[in-house]
């Protein structure tokens, strides 16, 4: 079935009541039925709740369930989509907003199924295609720690979806097509490490709702697993990671790849854009053996090459104005010849995120500059200022123009179009 044809599919599932029952009723397995809370609240351990603490953080819970300037984990953030705002849950144990309610038994369906407390079925921008793959001892550690919050009374606003995928029914004829239960299946040849870090980045760190492209209905293209997509509603591109052209690691010293994750930084490269939030909420929480568990996973990822494409290279003379707007603006951090500065501003000449055949993350940091994260390891991070008020869309296409194809660098030539459709996106 053609993407377009889904699409009709859709839209005719929505409008007719008899599709929605049966789409629904057929869906998942017969315990996804409604869990009644239990009479009493159970006291969890103590090391269950730590263990749900740092499970919290290797998730990155609160990135999206927390509003800017409001209280950690209750909920309201808009996570935007191509089709429309969700809006994030309150996690604190609330017993009228938040899952005050929710037994251990109604978070690991949430979870592992996708489906609320009360059996509604959920939004895929809560990523239950990935913690399907969560442990239920997991599940349990987490709603541990979330129970013993503090409460904050605080309303989800309504979500703001165009029909019709506002509607359960087409949400449920999304999921017959895209989503499965999973559960974690070890490879007993690959060791224990690269099991763990396989856990991490598949399961809890769902590393792939950001790194894998998507279909024209928004799930995963399927075999593309980390093969690198537009993060939805953010303006940014997050690179493949089985392309050592783009983010893999799988050349890198294995200090190395820990070192990014822990700290931001690595001899290689540094993070930026919402990577940046990833590793300065989640990631420098790790412990040194969950760490090296991921970067062993990735190193070990097959590799891929890039697609050939003929990248039309801008003659020398075109690059001239460019030359001239570096040499006023950028030259002072990042050198007359590209070299960076070692600890402080990252090197052009070669440098693989100049050479991105998408240029997205490029516009992004001339427009609207960007720091990398403070971490233990790396407190005190440089950044750079955003360009959108010195620079008008000839200058900025100019001067990536010329970084592209300068010290070495080769690469296509960044258009003023481009440039002002950055300009013009939405920021998130």
């Amino acid at each position: 079935m053609t993407e377009r044809r889904v699409r009709g599919c859709l839209a005719w599932a929505a409008a007719a009541g008899v599709l929605a029952v049966a789409a629904v009723a057929a869906l998942g397995p017969r315990d996804e039925s409604p869990v009644p809370a239990p009479p009493g609240v159970l006291q969890a351990a103590p090391e269950q709740v730590a263990r749900g603490a740092y499970l919290a953080r290797v998730g990155n819970c609160a990135g999206c369930h927390t509003a800017r300037g409001g209280a950690t984990y209750a909920g309201g953030r808009g996570i935007e989509t191509p089709f429309g705002t969700v809006y994030a849950g309150n996690l604190t144990p609330d017993t009228a907003t938040g899952i005050g309610a929710w037994s251990a038994a109604d978070f690991w369906r949430a979870l592992h199924h996708g489906r609320s407390r009360d059996g509604r079925l959920l939004y895929p921008a809560f990523p239950y295609t990935s913690y399907t793959q969560v442990t239920r001892e997991d599940s349990d550690a987490l709603h541990a720690y979330l129970h013993s919050l503090p409460p904050v009374r605080q309303p989800r606003p309504a979500h703001a979806l165009r029909f019709p995928y506002s509607t359960q029914a087409a949400l449920a004829v999304w999921r017959a097509l895209f989503f499965a239960p999973g559960q974690p299946v070890d490879e007993p040849a690959r060791g224990a490490e690269w099991n763990r870090g396989a856990y991490l980045v598949n399961g809890l760190g769902h590393c792939a709702a950001c790194h894998t492209p998507r279909n024209a209905l928004g799930a995963e293209r399927q075999g593309q697993a980390l093969g690198g997509g537009k993060v939805a509603g953010q303006g940014w591109y997050a690179p493949a990671l089985d392309m050592s052209a783009e983010a893999g690691v799988a050349q890198w010293p294995l200090q190395d790849v820990v070192a990014l994750l822990q700290t931001g930084v690595a001899p290689q490269g540094s993070v930026t854009g919402p990577m940046a939030e990833v590793v300065f909420r989640s990631t420098q929480h790790l412990t040194d053996a969950d760490a090296r568990a991921m970067a062993v996973y990735l190193q070990a990822l097959p590799q891929r090459s890039p697609a050939a494409a003929a990248a039309a290279i801008p003659a020398a003379t075109a690059l001239q104005p460019g030359a001239k707007v570096y040499e006023q603006h950028c030259a002072q951090c990042h050198g007359d010849q590209g070299q960076g500065e070692p600890g402080a501003f990252p090197a052009l000449a070669g440098n693989r995120a100049v050479l991105l055949a998408d240029t997205t993350n490029l516009l992004r940091m001339v427009l609207q500059g960007g720091y990398l994260p403070a971490t233990a390891g790396n407190p005190r991070p440089h950044g750079m200022p955003p360009f959108r008020q010195v620079l008008g869309d000839e200058d900025v296409a100019a001067v990536l123009s010329f970084v592209r194809n300068a010290w070495g660098n080769q690469a296509s030539a960044v258009g003023t179009i481009d440039a002002y459709r950055a300009r013009e996106a939405r920021s998130p």
